[in-house]
């Protein structure tokens, strides 16, 4: 869960003019790779807005919606009719973190977090991947397309929707 916490939070930052980025909206692919070889494929939607808010939604393989706030993950799980809320124990400032990233050249960077590397590639200051190795050692790779970062996204978007007859799990 701390992955997808990063992920969406990072993905808002992960920009070479931080200032300058106030929402981000695009598809992604996630490519996991597991020590054996295996690889998952997951495609979805992501939208983002300052200062930490984030909604991940899963469309394939299966359907899922992850959303992030300063102060809490929910993961809506309609195949399982569940919701998952998780409150976040710290406040994560990822927009410090992306302003302290390394500049390798015009379009990679590296930056560390938990003591992890994360790399980021841009083009033209459009993000187009993130990759790290994951908590699991799994090598992880989130490609962007369709980006978008001026389009402006309403606040009630971060407000997750939840059935009424979804089972509750808090943590």
């Amino acid at each position: 869960m701390k992955r997808l916490l990063f992920l969406g939070l990072f993905t808002v930052n992960s920009y070479a003019n931080i200032t300058d980025i106030h929402y981000f909206d695009a598809n992604f692919t996630q490519v996991i790779v597991d020590d054996q070889n295996k690889t998952l494929h997951y495609k979805g939607h992501i939208q983002a807005a300052k200062p930490q808010y984030a909604l991940w939604q899963y469309n394939e393989p299966i359907n899922k919606k992850v959303y992030i706030t300063p102060s809490k993950v929910v993961i809506v799980e309609p195949e399982l009719e569940q919701a998952i809320v998780k409150k976040i124990s710290r406040n994560f400032d990822f927009f410090s973190l992306i302003k302290n990233a390394k500049k390798i050249d015009n379009e990679h960077y590296l930056t560390k977090f938990d003591n992890k590397e994360y790399k980021i590639d841009m083009k033209n200051n459009i993000l187009q991947t993130i990759s790290y190795k994951d908590e699991f050692d799994n090598s992880v790779k989130i490609i962007f397309s369709n980006v978008n970062e001026k389009k402006k996204i309403a606040q009630k978007t971060f407000i997750p929707h939840i059935p009424q007859d979804y089972d509750l799990i808090k943590e």
